[in-house]
């Protein structure tokens, strides 16, 4: 057992180092030369001159071997050098940490807006459950799933019209105060807190079937007292998911904050990646990986000290809405994940070697044909 758990955490690093390896190598990977990239940059108007793009090139450390950008990188990074802008000339640390803050501001207000969501989901549930009436109950309603369903952009581009434009309750562009952080916050919070109080509710009735609530409710404990014990039982199950759902909101918060106009880190990776600047691209996606990854182990720390003695030492399970009756095996669990990623992982690859400067995006406003029926 201790052998596999130890290759288990091994592999979990190989996509890390497999992450941090393609980041190195990203001035390798394009098919646009990047020391032209930089003289554009510079002097748009200059011609593009093969000895000045040499000079470019020894200045960047690109006329060297293949591996040299990716250990330069790395060699810099425990300095706190990452490197400098190709479009500014100037270091890309103190660019991305003011980003990174605001972006870490955002997405504590969404997580409060998504905890006041997810309690407003499953309230009903936990109130029916302190009063022993669950039997027959309905699941949660259509609303909250409609509301898990829309995507971030979406309903950043509604509010943003709608409440930020048409009616001006709050701002919708900038980022200058407490009140420009309301229609952001809502736009990724509203549907993270659908999802988190979807699966909450289904939880809840599993912890209040367990003896031990029918114990305390034959005591005469009161209802109040067994609902907060069961809300206890369920959080820990949902906690490695809250810190999936983070990570997704670093996903979605690169469209929310172009909508509203956020000087936060997904804008300043997603403009560092369109005028290709890579130094600051990336910085900007280690950045939202390491956020991603110290949410996760904040998440899974956070849940030990609510399972309590009882969980902790496997006298009881953490209550589950579905038993899963073909559950594939512990040897098997790295299997899924390459199945399911292997899709995913082509595309990405395959579209590390295409030149975005030579994709003509107004082929996406012709009307639908044989070859694109969709248009």
């Amino acid at each position: 057992m201790g052998g596999g758990a130890a290759w288990w955490s091994l592999w979990r690093l190989v996509p890390v180092a497999a992450l941090v390896c393609a980041l190195g190598l990203l001035p390798r990977l394009t098919d646009t030369d990047p020391a032209l990239t930089v003289l554009k940059a510079r002097s748009a108007e200059r011609d593009p001159d093969p000895e000045v793009l040499a000079a470019i090139r020894a200045e960047l450390g690109l006329d060297g071997s293949w591996w040299g950008p990716l250990f330069q990188w790395l060699g810099g990074l425990p300095r706190g050098d990452a490197g400098t802008s190709w479009v500014s000339g100037t270091p890309v640390l103190p660019t991305v940490l003011p980003a990174l803050g605001a972006s870490l501001l955002l997405m504590a207000g969404a997580l409060l807006v998504a905890a006041v969501t997810a309690a407003a989901v499953c309230s009903r549930t936990l109130l029916l459950g302190a009063r022993r009436r669950l039997a027959g109950r309905p699941r949660a309603g259509g609303f909250s799933a409609a509301l898990a369903a829309l995507p971030e952009f979406l309903t950043a581009s509604v509010l943003a019209g709608v409440v930020g434009v048409q009616l001006g309750w709050l701002p919708a562009l900038g980022w200058y105060g407490p009140r420009w952080m309301i229609l952001p916050a809502l736009a990724l919070g509203l549907p993270a807190g659908a999802v988190l109080g979807r699966l909450l509710d289904d939880t809840l009735p599993g912890a209040f079937a367990e003896p031990w609530a029918r114990a305390a409710t034959a005591r005469g404990v009161p209802g109040g007292r067994i609902a907060r014990h069961a809300l206890r039982r369920s959080l820990p199950g949902l906690l490695p998911n809250l810190g999936l759902f983070v990570v997704g909101l670093t996903g979605g918060a690169v469209a929310v904050e172009q909508i509203f106009d956020i000087p936060g880190l997904g804008r300043l990776t997603l403009r560092a990646a369109i005028a290709q600047d890579l130094p600051v691209l990336q910085t900007g996606i280690l950045a939202l990986a390491l956020l991603a990854a110290a949410v996760g182990v904040a998440a899974r720390a956070a849940a030990r000290p609510l399972l309590g003695p009882a969980l902790r030492d496997g006298a009881l399970t953490t209550p589950a809405p579905v038993p899963a009756a073909d559950a594939a095996p512990g040897a098997r669990r790295g299997v899924h994940p390459l199945v399911y990623g292997a899709p995913l992982l082509l595309v990405v690859v395959a579209g590390l070697f295409r030149d975005p400067l030579h994709l003509d995006t107004g082929r996406r406003l012709l009307p639908p044909s044989t070859a694109h029926p969709l248009g």
